[in-house]
């Protein structure tokens, strides 16, 4: 790829970042996953622990398990989400944003399919809204940073644009 090409996709990329970290679906994404992380704090530090006291042994060790696994969903969104805040009020450029630290990680954790009978119907709640906000962010970052390269504008394209604009557009 040559590094006016190169420089085209990454400014496009920027551009799209840019654009959703501006747009109403994201301020509604970000308050969601604020919400959740808040609810699920006050959830497990409150009625969570108290109704963790009464399960039998593989219950409780269940309701460990899946309480890390919903931490750790939660931490994955809300540090992707606050990577998206910092672009949108100046603090990160676009293009920082693409590195791979800023990405969704911990997939095999936050992704696995739980087993888990018997726990507490407030944390299967959570553990449900949860694995659904985290989806929808992962589609979301696939869609800005992973596959922005197979919509980004084709070289000869961008060529065009380019030539029809230095001439009057033809």
């Amino acid at each position: 790829m040559m590094m006016n090409d190169a420089n085209s996709v990454l400014s496009w990329r920027a551009d799209v970042i840019q654009d959703f970290a501006r747009s109403e679906l994201f301020e509604r994404t970000f308050q969601e996953g604020m919400d959740l992380v808040e609810e699920t704090a006050g959830y497990l530090d409150g009625a969570g622990r108290q109704e963790s006291k009464s399960l039998s042994r593989n219950a409780a060790l269940a309701y460990a398990s899946e309480s890390m696994r919903l931490t750790t969903r939660l931490m994955q969104v809300a540090s992707w989400l606050l990577v998206q805040r910092a672009v949108r009020e100046g603090d990160m450029a676009p293009t920082a944003a693409c590195e791979d630290r800023y990405r969704l990680a911990a997939e095999e954790i936050c992704r696995a399919e739980s087993t888990a009978e018997h726990l507490p119907s407030g944390l299967l709640s959570l553990l449900e809204r949860s694995e659904r906000l985290y989806e929808r962010v992962r589609h979301l970052d696939r869609r800005m940073y992973v596959e922005v390269e197979d919509e980004a504008p084709h070289p000869v394209l961008s060529q065009l644009d380019r030539l029809k604009t230095a001439l009057g557009g033809f």
